[in-house]
């Protein structure tokens, strides 16, 4: 079974990152945690930081799990995990994704999620607050 990661990470006020894909490919225009494929033999944190820095150019530190789920992709089976995890730089670049939002989690379930990602969502929002509102960030750089 491949494995993939998902990093979660709260603002100040406790809305979570999400972003949506550029068009096109399986995922096009879906939401999404920023996260990915670990490679053969990574280790979850290593693989964390290294999609982060792929998909956003920002440096992260890995927490504690949050919430797994099992989907399949082209036939083949993945386990997903999402881990808690705190930006060490806010100035993104979005490599992989149009736009960036900060989410009230009591709001994630009316972003076209990608189905992996979904998945997840009963788990992550047992254990996190559900306060705030959007705030997008479409330019190609975004601060806070």
């Amino acid at each position: 079974m491949q494995r993939s990661v998902a990093g979660v990470a709260l603002d100040e006020h406790g809305r979570v990152l999400i972003g949506k894909r550029k068009p096109g490919g399986a995922l096009g225009s879906k939401w999404e945690f920023p996260g990915g494929k670990l490679e053969r033999g990574e280790a979850v944190a290593d693989g964390l930081q290294r999609e982060f820095q792929e998909e956003l150019a920002v440096e992260i530190a890995v927490g504690p799990r949050l919430a797994s789920a099992e989907f399949s992709h082209k036939g083949v089976p993945f386990a997903l995990e999402a881990y808690a995890v705190t930006l060490l730089s806010r100035g993104f670049e979005l490599r992989e994704h149009e736009r960036v939002e900060w989410v009230a989690p009591n709001r994630l379930a009316r972003y076209d999620l990608a189905e992996s990602d979904r998945r997840l969502l009963s788990e992550l929002l047992s254990g996190l607050p559900a306060t705030g509102s959007p705030s997008r960030a479409e330019s190609p750089r975004f601060s806070e």
